[in-house]
């Protein structure tokens, strides 16, 4: 049981490293702070937060994901090397994709209710 308790620690130590060193993780959690303000503001319904918190968390696993994978790529090659460069160009794609589709899917949700907010 205490190396079960001991991940947490593990887990939120990698969490404090990503938002002590990442700043795109900074930026997304930021993001995630006014979608999350807008949509208490304009009362999403519950099937629009699961798809908001689906969306946040897609895009908060992959750049976590890409952080790992950048300090691995680093430790084994800490040369500049052409096959180094693509695997931390593709994990950098792989955020590009699911921050674009979290904005698809936050521009779906929230444009119809800020424009009837506003009118």
């Amino acid at each position: 049981m205490s190396r079960f308790i001991k991940s947490f620690g593990y887990a939120f130590s990698g969490l404090g490293h990503a938002i002590k060193t990442q700043l795109n993780f900074r930026v997304h959690l930021l993001a995630l702070a006014l979608v999350t303000a807008s949509g208490y503001w304009i009362k999403l319904t519950i099937t629009e937060w699961l798809w908001i918190i689906g969306a946040a968390g897609m895009v908060l696993v992959t750049e976590l994901l890409n952080t790992a994978i950048e300090v691995l790529t680093d430790l084994v090659s800490p040369e500049l090397h052409p096959k180094a460069k693509i695997i931390k160009d593709v994990s950098a794609a792989a955020v590009l994709v699911a921050a674009l589709t979290a904005v698809a899917i936050g521009l779906i949700i929230l444009i119809p209710k800020l424009l009837c907010h506003a009118a």
